[in-house]
């Protein structure tokens, strides 16, 4: 059971009813952990920078590259959530998240999430070589800073355990796939 309640839409002040109509307008759905954030407007627009990240890495780094990165992310911060969230994401474009062959990018891009959060003090030197040749200066700044935005978000979820969205169980590791 989530220790922070999602917002009551119907008893929510007008400002948080006008951010939560902002959401369902931008991005069309509205998940427990936005109903959970929508409680501070003020943080669940820090939390949606997601998006704008998301949208200078394009097209620079593909959706699949995106996912299998937030994904390692989410794995190595131990997120459910998060994890299933981005198991959704490969499998509805027809990907298996449990048998995926990377690509040398996508290995990279995994490798970094990876080592992003099991300590961020040490990413390897030669990890930080690869990246470098591969993408310029401003994307890695991009990079970095959706990583950690990432890691917030699995961080969220983790303490405050907010519960599974309904359609996300199915997608869950060790889910039968529907």
């Amino acid at each position: 059971m989530s220790h922070l309640p999602q917002i009551d839409y119907d008893t929510a002040s007008p400002e948080v009813r006008a951010a939560h109509d902002e959401e369902i307008r931008l991005r069309g759905r509205m998940t427990n952990m936005k109903r959970t954030l929508l409680h501070s407007p003020v943080a669940h627009r820090i939390y949606a920078e997601w998006f704008t990240l998301r949208a200078e890495l394009d097209p620079v780094i593909s959706d699949r590259e995106v996912w299998i990165f937030s994904h390692a992310i989410s794995k190595a911060a131990k997120s459910k959530i998060a994890i299933t969230f981005f198991r959704r994401a490969l499998i509805g474009k027809g990907f298996d998240p449990d048998a995926l062959e990377l690509s040398e990018t996508e290995a990279l891009l995994d490798a970094f999430g990876r080592a992003v959060v099991t300590d961020s003090n040490a990413v390897p030197a030669d990890l930080w070589a690869k990246l470098k040749e591969r993408y310029e200066t401003k994307v890695l700044v991009d990079l970095v800073a959706f990583a950690g935005i990432m890691l917030a978000t699995a961080v969220f979820n983790n303490v405050v355990e907010v519960e599974f969205d309904p359609g996300l169980e199915a997608f869950a590791e060790g889910a039968r796939q529907i």
